[in-house]
């Protein structure tokens, strides 16, 4: 095994072990399936957006995620309070900017967070990150019109200038914090076309930067334990109405080292 190997079969035993506790205050859409995909994988996920317990809910969990999916202004305010509580705790945060660029309230709450906050890893797809970096991305759609290889460079100068980590998902993943690039390889033509895989792989990070401090690692550690589960999945598959299940399914039966015996991640 590889360095990088070792980490994931690492990273994904500690998650079984520790079943850490993942604060989501995330999107109406994806509430049940992001859930389950934690529990799936060891996780314990908590969902709690109610102004006057996330800070407390912030104290409890072992790292939290936001997700703007669905957002509204008062959303925005406690996630800001929550981040700020998870920073100050000095617990791990990933900001999932679901559709930033899109409209204003989006773009600027993202921006919020991000300023108002320390985010460990930002999760998004390329278009997302795009506009993060204020570029015209040239999108009113949700989903992602670029490619990873469009938004890469753009990426490594981001995350140095907003001094986080970045992982832009897409047919290829790429995770970087403007020093160290790492490109993962996986999933299954499916995933898009099932609501809430994009959200999932966020909330999956989250529970690896529960057990593991370096951000670049669980990001891509996670990743590639979701890319291994997703081409699981995609064998059985008959469509989007199977695939879920059968992730679900192999998120839980995979085991450490048949995930890094077929992870495929490489260094830029």
């Amino acid at each position: 095994m590889t360095v990088l190997t070792e980490k994931i079969a690492d990273n994904v035993k500690k998650v079984r072990e520790n079943k850490p506790l993942i604060h989501n205050i995330t999107n109406f859409v994806v509430m049940n399936i992001t859930a389950n995909v934690l529990l799936a994988c060891g996780a314990s996920p908590v969902m709690a957006h109610a102004s006057n317990e996330v800070e407390e809910m912030v104290g409890l969990a072992d790292s939290l995620i936001l997700n703007i999916g669905t957002l509204t202004d008062d959303w925005v305010i406690t996630m800001i309070n929550a981040g700020r509580c998870a920073s100050d705790l000095r617990k791990p945060i990933v900001l999932d900017p679901v559709g930033v660029g899109t409209t204003s309230l989006r773009t600027n709450a993202a921006r919020a967070i991000l300023f108002q906050t320390w985010i460990s890893v930002v999760r998004g797809n390329a278009t997302e990150i795009l506009a993060l970096a204020d570029k015209d991305c040239g999108s009113k759609r949700l989903e992602a019109i670029h490619s990873v290889t469009d938004a890469a460079d753009e990426a490594v100068r981001l995350a140095r200038e907003l001094g986080t980590t970045l992982a832009i998902t897409g047919s290829t993943d790429l995770v970087t914090d403007g020093r160290r690039t790492l490109t993962i390889e996986g999933g299954h033509p499916l995933m898009p076309y099932v609501t809430g895989t994009g959200c999932s792989a966020s909330a999956l990070i989250g529970a690896f930067l529960a057990v593991d401090s370096d951000p670049v690692y669980a990001a891509a550690t996670a990743l590639a334990f979701f890319g291994v589960a997703g081409e699981t999945a995609g064998v059985l598959a008959g469509g989007p109405g199977t695939f879920m299940p059968l992730l679900l399914d192999a998120l839980y039966t995979l085991t450490p080292d048949e995930v890094a015996a077929r992870a495929r991640i490489s260094t830029l």
